[in-house]
């Protein structure tokens, strides 16, 4: 509550001295804490907030709270894991797929969507599409807005273009700052890869108006959500504008 600032003022100093009081502590009564304690203090350790940042103590941090899988551990750390070794460098992708793998299985939602990514590009796993389709419609049904995206682009590079710009608008269409917040209460994902889902959905909305795919041409509400693709990712936008020149989408 400390490190967050939740219902109390933010002191990232004293978050950090309470969660290792928490894990040194040997009282029973603070086991089931423990999980909880370690997952916060490698964000802590990660993000240098309260503590000296160190890479290699958050890592430690998070492996002692994912607890090898455990369900009754911390699920976020294990997700946690499964981004991390997908982010670092060098990457290590058959550890990310294991971690997304056990924290998938234990019901988190973040990692469902990208155990899809890993099996439709073949990262740390055979490239399998069946399963990654798999993976990404149940991730989209329970409401995985990276997974929705990523939707979105198969749908519109298969030519299912009346699907892709029904899926796409709705998506498109979420508002930055009254469904955001909602909808990271609801999924617990994180809002850089909500961030990222409606922008890939802009984008390919955008695509469908400009050419008239599956929808009534419509140049002037393509730039708009174009625009919106730009403002939520510039970095993706800037991809997928460039694989646009090279005629690639």
């Amino acid at each position: 509550m400390h490190y967050d600032g939740l219902g109390t003022p933010t002191n990232a100093e004293k978050g950090v001295e309470y969660m290792k009081k928490i894990l040194d502590s040997p009282c029973p009564k603070t086991g089931h804490l423990k999980f909880a304690a370690a997952y916060n203090l490698g964000r802590a350790y990660y993000e240098g907030r309260g503590v000296k940042r160190s890479e290699e103590e958050a890592e430690r941090m998070w492996l002692f709270a994912a607890d090898n899988g455990n369900p009754k551990a911390s699920v976020k750390a294990q997700s946690t894991l499964g981004l991390y070794y997908s982010t670092k460098e060098p990457k290590e992708l058959e550890k990310a797929f294991y971690w997304h793998s056990e924290a998938c299985g234990n019901g988190n939602l973040e990692s469902q969507g990208a155990l899809g990514l890993m099996y439709f590009y073949g990262q740390g796993i055979c490239q399998n599409t069946e399963a990654a389709l798999h993976c990404l419609r149940e991730a989209a049904e329970r409401g995985n807005v990276y997974a929705q995206g990523i939707l979105v682009e198969y749908y519109y590079k298969m030519k299912f273009f009346t699907k892709c710009v029904t899926f796409s608008k709705r998506i498109a269409d979420y508002d930055e700052v009254l469904d955001v917040p909602m909808i990271v209460k609801v999924t617990d994902c994180l809002p850089e890869f909500i961030h990222r889902g409606m922008a890939l959905a802009s984008f390919y909305y955008a695509r469908c108006l400009q050419l008239g795919l599956g929808i009534l041409k419509d140049e002037a509400t393509a730039k708009h959500y174009y625009s919106k693709a730009c403002h939520l990712n510039p970095a993706l936008a800037d991809k997928l504008h460039a694989l646009l020149i090279c005629q690639r989408i």
